[in-house]
């Protein structure tokens, strides 16, 4: 068999379509064919074909995988996740994420301080949120519980001081009863992970004995 025609593809430029003894027989990124030298006139049997078409899986997971990361960083599980999603099968997923874990591109542990650092400053949460969100991600819970030590010492932040944070704009409603205000903010703060110490806290300042 020969390549007879190496054609932009008519729907994607940056792809090639590959035609053997005059059919379309696969499509390649345009920057696999440059690597792999393809030329029109070039001999090929089945099992090469096969060959370029499992490398294009590759190439076609890793440029799925980093416009993924572009948007926001991502754990390596959620990568994981995102790519099978889009229908690449179990070992492209594994050896596509495991490549660029290896180049630092995909890092849990910068992935985790990065997320809790986010939502002590933006959005405070309490220890027990952040762990459940940074599980729910796919981060180990050993990484979450370091990287929200970490993050909280380095931030100088309390779950008390986030707590409060998190309060700062709660105010008891018009005519509401005290013990009806208290509740509500119980659960205020306990939906956002907040232990009983720094619940028991922000409500004796924001409501004292009322």
């Amino acid at each position: 068999m020969l390549i007879t025609a190496l054609q932009p593809h008519p729907r994607n430029p940056e792809r090639v379509a590959v035609h053997v003894d005059g059919e379309e027989r696969l499509s390649l990124a345009a920057e696999l064919v440059l690597a792999e030298a393809l030329r029109t006139g070039d001999e090929i049997d089945e099992e090469r074909l096969a060959e370029l078409e499992a490398r294009d899986q590759k190439w076609r997971a890793r440029e799925a995988a980093l416009t993924l990361l572009s948007y926001r960083p991502r754990s390596a599980a959620e990568l994981r996740r995102r790519l099978a999603r889009k229908g690449f099968g179990e070992d492209v997923v594994d050896e596509c994420v495991e490549a660029l874990a290896g180049a630092g591109v995909v890092d849990d542990d910068a992935f985790a301080e990065v997320f809790v650092r986010d939502r002590v400053r933006l959005r405070p949460h309490g220890a027990r949120r952040l762990r459940q969100e940074l599980r729910a991600k796919g981060v180990d819970a050993d990484t979450a519980a370091a990287a929200i030590e970490e993050v909280m010492e380095g931030e100088d932040a309390s779950e008390i001081d986030l707590a409060r944070a998190a309060s700062a704009r709660w105010r008891p409603r018009a005519g509401e009863a005290p013990d009806r205000a208290r509740r509500r903010l119980h659960a205020f703060l306990a939906r956002r992970g907040f232990g009983g110490d720094a619940i028991r806290q922000v409500l004796e300042e924001k409501l004292g004995s009322c």
